[in-house]
């Protein structure tokens, strides 16, 4: 691989140890400089900075929190019609913008087949404005808007998405950088829609130190909780990452959103974890 080409300036507003800077500065890099993003209302909108000036060395344009699909699908038809085919459009935004708020944008442009990449910044939450919950946040933790627990599940996008015959989905996370640059280089050498959900642990917001992020993401893998597989054409899957050796325990001592939950939650946890990895080992079978 050669020299890593920085295209996130130095001076952006992300939090010390942030896991999005981090993850988004790779991200960016793996793409090359004939890059497009667009970024909606967020933490990375905040790294970006306000228009016409920009944190990011590639054009970036913000729209509206629920439009980025359909914002980067026009911007690739526009650029197709320039005979700009080469020029990768890519949209980065969190999970409120993309599970909850943008979804429909996005079911739209999977169901078009839009030739964009997608990548979900996601932190379980919309952390830009105060920790509250989303369809992303997991059960039982605390926000801002859920004190005594989230009483719903987390929402499974990349099943979502799978389910729409996309191309391409897949998990990543910075805390396995090498799984993470594979997977936004295969997604860039296709066509079609491809969507990659990236776990990106928020120190704040999820109350774990400055230092702690990749560690987190680690833990988040190594415990089953976030997974690492890919899914082509909604029919095959892969898993990339390691098996589940820890136990949910483990991942939630660390984290202050889960500080109050007791034992019959954990084990609830545990079940709901274990009932996931079983049902992903079966459709990564060989046929």
């Amino acid at each position: 691989m050669g020299q890593m080409i920085d295209m996130l300036c130095s001076g952006h507003a992300a939090c010390p140890g942030c896991m999005e800077a981090l993850s988004l500065r790779h991200v960016i890099a793996e793409l090359g400089p004939d890059t497009v993003a667009v970024i909606p209302p967020s933490c990375l909108a905040i790294m970006a900075g306000p228009q016409p000036f920009s944190g990011l060395r590639i054009p970036v344009y913000q729209p509206t929190l629920e439009s980025s699909a359909a914002a980067a699908s026009g911007i690739r038809r526009a650029l197709d019609v320039r005979g700009r085919k080469d020029t990768h459009v890519v949209a980065l935004a969190g999970d409120g913008g993309t599970y909850d708020i943008g979804f429909q944008s996005l079911s739209s442009a999977a169901e078009r087949n839009e030739n964009i990449l997608y990548v979900c910044f996601d932190n379980e939450g919309y952390m830009n404005t105060g920790a509250q919950k989303s369809s992303s946040t997991p059960h039982f933790a605390r926000t801002s808007s859920t004190p005594a627990g989230k009483h719903s599940r987390k929402k499974n996008l990349t099943e979502i998405m799978a389910a729409h015959e996309i191309p391409y989905a897949a998990t990543a996370t910075p805390g396995y950088l090498d799984d993470l640059l594979q997977k936004v280089r295969k997604a860039k050498s296709m066509r079609g829609l491809r969507l990659i959900t990236l776990l990106v642990p928020c120190l704040d917001g999820w109350g774990v130190p400055d230092h702690f992020g990749v560690g987190l993401s680690r833990l988040a893998v190594e415990s089953g909780v976030f997974p690492l597989y890919e899914v082509e054409d909604g029919a095959r899957y892969k898993l990339t990452g390691p098996g589940k050796t820890r136990p949910v325990a483990d991942y939630l001592n660390v984290q202050r959103r889960y500080r109050d939950v007791d034992e019959a939650e954990v084990e609830q946890l545990q079940r709901e974890v274990d009932a996931g990895w079983q049902r992903l080992l079966e459709k990564a079978k060989p046929c």
